[in-house]
């Protein structure tokens, strides 16, 4: 029986396991510091606790559940990390590099079931959801490596982007925004935090209610219902004007900006008329609106999209800037290590089904 990652506690979680455990409040606190300020690896190292509660931390927790299978590095500085996890699932977390700091996208389901037809995630249904503990593990291990480079660096920003829809895995996402912003701990701001969701209108709601200062981006992708639903299935549960009503009491109940994710296909969404058509979209919501504009990354299996003329992106942009929205274009990082997001795990693990099939 697989034992459950300790990251996958919050501070008050923690402190109410150890008092249910027979253990003093301030265990809590100890162990919090090792593990997030001094980030030992294994509890054997938390040098001021007793050998009985090393023990009882031992007997019921992990602090390793993700092994690197692979580590690829761009020319960019860019690192993308294949995770594999204790049943064997992998999963992928990429490191960033900016002038404002080191971003880390994470993980938070094995494969994805919203159907984005470009997405090279969702070519693997969804298996499971990623506990709250393997979503910060993700953000430890990218802090060990950083740590063993020996530079005194510091995992500064989050973005909610990898494989996975987040608000599809809400409690667990929660959990790990707590854990990552406790100022006792890595203590990484709400306002350097970003959750990206394909636009599950009921949860952004719920996320509004929180009152947390955590960034949220909306994968768009296209400006009506009908282009919307070609390339993202999930248009047809949430059709734009649901997901627009749920921004709205979003904006209204946070007053807090909101990114538009819009990845720019050929031919596709990156007309003229869409462009006019996305400003019409948010003319009446645009001073709390910023438009991010993505050059594709062509996947293999979604062969019927490429991306985007510099010429056509170039137009698109200047619309939406002359109408008054802000927007710009994202600069590409790691096109030279399996750029898309899920394309490195899709790799594997057709590599694997190819060697098991050779085998039979």
């Amino acid at each position: 029986m697989t034992k459950e990652s300790i990251y996958g506690l919050t501070f008050d979680q923690l402190t109410s396991w150890m008092v249910e455990h027979g253990q003093k409040k301030f265990r809590a606190q100890q162990v919090w510091d090792w593990l997030y300020k001094k980030r030992v690896t294994q509890f054997a190292d938390m040098g001021n606790l007793n050998k009985d509660c090393i023990a009882l931390l031992e007997e019921n927790f992990e602090l390793q559940t993700l092994k690197v299978e692979i580590k690829q590095q761009s020319s960019d500085g860019t690192v993308k990390f294949l995770f594999k996890l204790q049943d064997g699932n992998l999963i992928e977390t990429v490191l960033m590099r900016h002038h404002y700091g080191l971003s880390v996208c994470v993980t938070t389901q094995v494969g994805c079931n919203i159907g984005c037809t470009f997405c090279a995630s969702g070519i693997l249904r969804k298996n499971r959801d990623l506990s709250s503990g393997e979503i910060v593990e993700q953000i430890m291990n990218v802090q060990h490596y950083l740590d063993e480079q020996g530079k005194d660096e510091r995992v500064s920003h989050i973005v909610v982007m990898g494989i996975g829809e987040p608000f599809d895995n809400f409690d667990n996402l929660v959990d790990f925004l707590r854990v990552v912003n406790d100022q006792n701990g890595l203590s990484i701001g709400a306002r350097h935090i970003t959750v990206s969701t394909s636009g599950l209108a009921h949860k952004i709601y719920e996320f509004a209610d929180l009152g947390l200062q955590v960034n949220l981006a909306i994968s768009l992708h296209a400006p009506n219902n009908e282009l919307r639903t070609q390339v993202m299935k999930i248009n047809r549960a949430f059709p734009v004007e649901q997901l627009m009503e749920a921004i709205d009491y979003y904006l209204e109940k946070t007053n807090r900006r909101i990114t538009f994710e819009y990845i720019m296909l050929q031919d596709v969404n990156d007309h003229e008329e869409e462009a006019q058509e996305l400003v019409d979209l948010l003319k009446d919501k645009r001073h709390l609106s910023y438009v991010n504009l993505i050059p594709y990354n062509p996947v293999s299996e979604h062969n019927q999209y490429q991306r985007s003329t510099a010429e056509d992106i170039k137009n698109f942009y200047g619309i939406l800037l002359e109408n008054g929205i802000n927007c710009g274009v994202r600069a590409e990082q790691g096109t030279d290590i399996d750029a898309a997001c899920g394309q490195l795990r899709s790799k594997q693990i057709k590599k694997k089904n190819k060697r098991a099939k050779e085998r039979v």
